[in-house]
């Protein structure tokens, strides 16, 4: 049966698909101000009714458009003198405190390359962002080094929070280090064929770009030659949401969400407002040196310090292995050179939970080497670390114990105390694993500082030894930092030897037990 009035239906139906139309065909600057950022409006229960595709492939991160973002300008650093240099960021506005963290970051990167590498050439930079939804950035970063060994790319992806006005690393999408442990697993089981699963460490310079695709699995990449030959490019894995979600923290859940949705006109309305006072948490992947249960200034527990110098060795990992047997920790002071040959042993030791510290880059007695010397030697461990594991050292061990009042000058203006030793096992001169054994345990007292060098296969076989006589005699291994406490920059340490008590009326003092000299 026809329609009593058809020409009133009709008429309604027009408005009906006129107004289902109108939004798609406007302009993108017709939508409220209240909707920009957002990919649609918001439903009565915060939810948006719908929401546009996020763009990207399975194995990379999602891609959101630059002509998406409102004002969206580019900028670079204006550095002079050096390696080439072509670095650009993005610059989003109401957002000053991303672009002065990118500004300053890309800024010490391209130091640290160029200090880590008399070869380096040029350093190369780009940009595009990976989300752009409900208060959040995300700023992945592609670099090419070229030094005289080639060029290889790197990978670091940002995470801004506009509300906090907060730059994060891509570790901290992750709840804890617990949980990136976890994932770190799951990234392992990932990897394709070509990569080695064991130079895969749950530490932030490892998991420096972090992302999800457009189904929201999370996606970690990894730079040239990190896990993989350096032939065989980008590395990375991609593990499923289903895994991911339950490690991510509460910025990762809200960046997930902000990644695998589309983006139109999005905006960051007003500056942050100023951040409370305080030091941010630690991030996931960073390793501490101390650790927490161990208290070597209480009398119960004896503390003692194993080192190691000039590695690492090729026989590094096999002591390693024996360290964590025992639950021992020691402190390494690594030479340039093999740092240089063996990147992923470096990384293992800081992410087992050693300490790392400097031992210069090519062995020299620095007494007398004059400033300018001393610092070129240092300065160049010091990034070579620091791009290999994010840690910035703060001890290092003058070669042959040779030190002046120029090294400590030096030193204490790079941050760094210097470390002697209070048993010396002189394993580089009797090449007898027994003999080497028998100084370092029957020398041991509380709050002693052995040195020895992981180059010597000797050496290695000794702390075998060491390691289970030490345990059984009721010492407990720990770092240098760990013995010491808070260390001055430029102050020479020979020991960590405890306070003794305080003489009671009518008995002698019995000396000060000061560690430095």
């Amino acid at each position: 049966m026809a329609p009593d009035r058809p020409l009133f239906t009709i008429a309604v139906a027009l408005a009906v698909v006129a107004g289902l139309v109108w939004p798609a065909a406007a302009p993108r600057g017709a939508l409220a101000p209240e909707h920009v950022g957002d990919a649609f409006p918001a439903a009565d229960d915060g939810e948006p009714d719908e929401h546009l595709p996020a763009t990207g492939e399975p194995d990379g991160l999602t891609v959101v458009d630059p002509g998406d973002v409102v004002d969206l300008t580019e900028s670079g650093l204006d550095r002079e003198g050096g390696v080439a240099t072509e670095v650009a960021y993005p610059v989003v506005p109401n957002a000053d405190p991303l672009s002065d963290f990118l500004e300053r970051e890309l800024s010490a990167e391209v130091d640290a390359f160029e200090t880590a590498n008399p070869g380096a050439v040029s350093f190369e930079s780009a940009w595009n962002l990976t989300a752009a939804n409900d208060d959040i950035v995300g700023v992945r970063v592609t670099r090419e080094e070229t030094d005289s060994e080639g060029t290889r790319e790197g990978y670091t992806t940002y995470w801004y929070d506009s509300l906090t006005g907060t730059t994060h690393p891509s570790t901290a999408l992750v709840a804890g280090q617990e949980e990136l442990e976890e994932l770190n697993g799951l990234v392992r089981d990932a990897l394709p064929e070509a990569a080695a699963p064991d130079a895969v460490h749950p530490i932030s310079s490892l998991y420096d770009s972090v992302g999800f695709n457009p189904d929201g699995d999370l996606v970690v990449e990894f730079d040239a030659g990190q896990v993989s030959p350096v032939g065989e490019g980008r590395t990375h894995a991609v593990v499923d949401a289903s895994e991911s979600g339950p490690l991510l923290s509460d910025l990762g859940e809200r960046a997930s969400h902000a990644a695998t949705r589309g983006v139109r006109d999005f905006a960051v309305a007003d500056p942050p407002e100023a951040v409370e006072d305080g030091r941010e948490p630690t991030p996931p992947g960073t390793v501490s040196a101390v650790d927490e249960d161990v208290d070597c200034s209480d009398p119960d527990t004896k503390c003692v310090a194993l080192t190691y110098d000039d590695g690492p060795g090729g026989r590094t990992p096999e002591l390693l292995d024996m360290l964590a047997e025992y639950d021992a920790r020691a402190t390494f002071f690594v030479t340039g050179h093999p740092v240089m040959e063996d990147p992923r042993t470096v990384r293992r030791t800081y992410a087992e939970g050693h300490e790392l510290a400097n031992h210069t880059l090519n062995h020299p007695d620095l007494a007398g080497l004059g400033a300018g010397g001393i610092r070129s030697d240092l300065d160049i461990v010091q990034a070579l670390v620091y791009r290999e594991t994010g840690y910035t050292m703060d001890l290092m061990r003058p070669p042959y114990g040779s030190t002046d009042e120029e090294v400590a000058s030096v030193t204490a203006d790079l941050g760094l105390a210097q470390i002697l030793w209070s048993i010396d096992t002189n394993d580089w001169k009797d090449r007898k694993a027994s003999v080497v054994a028998d100084r370092a345990v029957d020398g041991a007292s509380p709050g002693a500082i052995i040195l020895m060098h992981d180059i010597h296969g000797t050496t290695i076989d000794a702390s075998r030894t060491i390691i289970r006589e030490l345990d059984a005699s009721g010492y407990t291994m720990v770092t240098v930092t760990q013995l010491l406490g808070t260390t001055t920059p430029g102050e020479t340490y020979v020991d960590g030897a405890p306070e003794p008590p305080a003489p009671t009326d009518g008995e002698g003092g019995a000396g000060t037990g000061d560690e430095t000299v």
